[in-house]
Order: C-alpha cells, then sequence, then structure tokens
C-alpha cells in the first residue's frame, strides 16, 4: 500500500514537474509501480472527474491534471509489466475525417489514459480505413469518435458501416461524442454509446467494458 498520497495531491494540483519528480523518487525507493497507478494516479484523475462535475474544476484544470498525470506515467510505465499495463485494455481514438478539431478528443484520451486504459490516439481527420487498421493491429477494446462540426458527423456512422463490412463491428464497443453529438444521433448511428463530457466518456468505457468482459 502507498501510503504517501504527495503524488495524488500533485496531480491533482496539475503540477506536472512535481509528479514527474515524486514519481521518479518513488520507483526509486523501491515503490511498486502499479500500486502507484492505481492507489494514486488513477483516483487522481477520478477526483478530478467529480469536481468537474461539481463545477470546482473547469477545461483548463483538467487538463493540465492530465498533463501532470501523463508526467508521473511516463516515469512508471517503462516499469510496468505489459500485461498490468493493458488490464484495464486498449482504447483507439480519433477525430473523423474532414474535422481538424482535437481539445476535446484529447481530453477524453487524457481522461481515459488517466483511468487505467492504453491509448491509441490516431489524431485528426481520420478515415475509417485508418480506425479499421487500428483495431486489427490493437484489438481495442472500444474505439472513441470525436467530430466537433454538424458536417463531419456523418462520418460516424461511415466509420461504423465500415467495421460492419469489415467484419469486426463485434469486436468493439464504438463510444461518439462532440459538441453537435446527441445521443439520439448515437443511437440512430449504432453506436454502443455517447459521452456528452470526458468524464462521461470514462464512466461510459467502464461499463461498456465490464459488460462485455463480465
Amino acid at each position: 500500500m502507498v501510503a504517501d498520497r504527495a503524488l495524488y495531491q500533485a496531480i491533482l494540483d496539475g503540477d506536472a514537474k512535481l509528479a514527474r519528480s515524486l514519481a521518479e523518487e518513488a520507483v526509486s525507493k523501491g515503490a511498486n509501480p502499479q500500486s502507484l497507478v492505481d492507489e494514486q494516479m488513477i483516483p487522481a484523475m477520478d477526483e478530478v472527474g467529480r469536481l468537474f462535475e461539481c463545477h470546482e474544476y473547469f477545461v483548463p484544470e483538467m487538463l493540465i491534471a492530465a498533463r501532470a498525470m501523463r508526467a508521473a506515467l511516463e516515469v512508471v510505465q517503462s516499469r510496468l509489466t505489459l500485461a498490468e499495463t493493458e488490464s484495464k485494455g486498449k482504447v483507439v481514438i480519433g477525430t473523423v475525417k474532414g474535422d481538424l478539431h482535437d481539445i476535446g478528443k484529447n481530453l477524453v484520451a487524457a481522461m481515459l489514459q488517466g483511468g487505467g486504459y492504453q491509448i491509441f490516439d490516431l489524431g485528426t481527420d481520420v478515415p475509417a480505413e485508418k480506425f479499421i487498421k487500428a483495431i486489427e493491429e490493437h484489438n481495442p477494446v472500444a474505439v472513441a469518435l470525436s467530430a466537433l462540426l454538424t458536417t463531419t458527423m456523418p462520418e460516424m456512422k461511415n466509420v461504423i458501416e465500415a467495421l460492419v463490412n469489415a467484419g469486426i463491428r463485434q469486436r468493439v464497443k464504438v463510444l461518439v461524442g462532440g459538441a453537435p453529438v446527441t445521443e439520439e444521433f448515437a443511437r440512430q448511428i449504432g453506436a454502443d454509446g455517447y459521452g456528452d463530457t470526458a468524464v462521461a466518456a470514462v464512466g461510459l468505457t467502464r461499463r461498456l467494458v465490464s459488460t462485455t468482459t463480465a
């Protein structure tokens, strides 16, 4: 058990330099890397999500907390076994073809990573073929599609149809999100779930994946 909660607090405060330093100090003293992740880093990002939902944190605070978490994760990740880093599952994420917006996508990716998932971020303007290739290569538990423009929302449906045509739709849960996206739209295009915030996306992923693996 990792009793010292300094790393937890550094992430909560968004202090990336301190978070990295504390992680380096902890592992140099023999701390279990997985314990650092499970007992300080993931709980810290869960608390960030709670504070966001309570309107005590806003997008800037979430972004700097995620940056601090990534700084600490870089230190411990190389010391984790492959099985440990994949324990929560892999998630492929990207902004669909024709859309270059990435702030929301980046925030969701950071929150999912903070929640213990291994993230494969395909970036922006991602065609369906690239999502298919990533699924075949990484075998993720979920694929998260982002769109900020109403004109690119139909591309989410195109991606899902492409997954069906490629025979891999049943292998993954498909999550969609973005400012113009709604739960009704998600149902219409055959997505498995919709998250209106980064925090909601993390909770949704956990529920969908736990249902799949139960």
